[in-house]
């Protein structure tokens, strides 16, 4: 089985299960189960939003948590003016998840967005 590693990006307050919705109908797309996740990251500011910890109690993973500083290193290939006003930094779904995901790290399936959150997923080289 494929590991896999979901990066999520949420307003404050998104509804826990608008974030979860995004999560598996993400999860579905890469053609996998939600027991192949192994890693949810997403932004520190965000780690304990109610969205990220439900997403987190669903998989049965600890929320990885990255500074923005360490979002804004990792190279994206859908950036974001959003986040990057906000949070200084071009995305957050895609750079953490690739950045769970270890160096070498490709996207599966790159950022899905729903009203609140966005979701992308990596996995790491072969």
């Amino acid at each position: 089985m494929t590991s896999l590693c979901v990066g999520v990006g949420a307003c404050r307050d998104a509804a826990a299960d608008e974030v979860l919705a995004l999560v598996e109908r993400t999860v579905a797309e890469a053609g996998a189960a939600m027991g192949a996740v192994t890693a949810l990251a997403t932004v520190d500011v965000r780690a304990a939003e109610p969205g990220v910890l439900a997403v987190a109690e669903r998989l049965g993973v600890p929320v990885t948590a990255y500074a923005p500083h360490e979002l804004a290193a990792q190279p994206v290939p859908h950036p974001s003016d959003t986040a990057r006003r906000a949070l200084g930094t071009a995305g957050v779904a895609e750079a953490a998840a690739l950045l769970a995901a270890g160096p070498g790290a490709v996207l599966v399936v790159a950022k899905r967005k729903s009203a609140q959150a966005t979701c992308a997923i990596a996995r790491g080289p072969a």
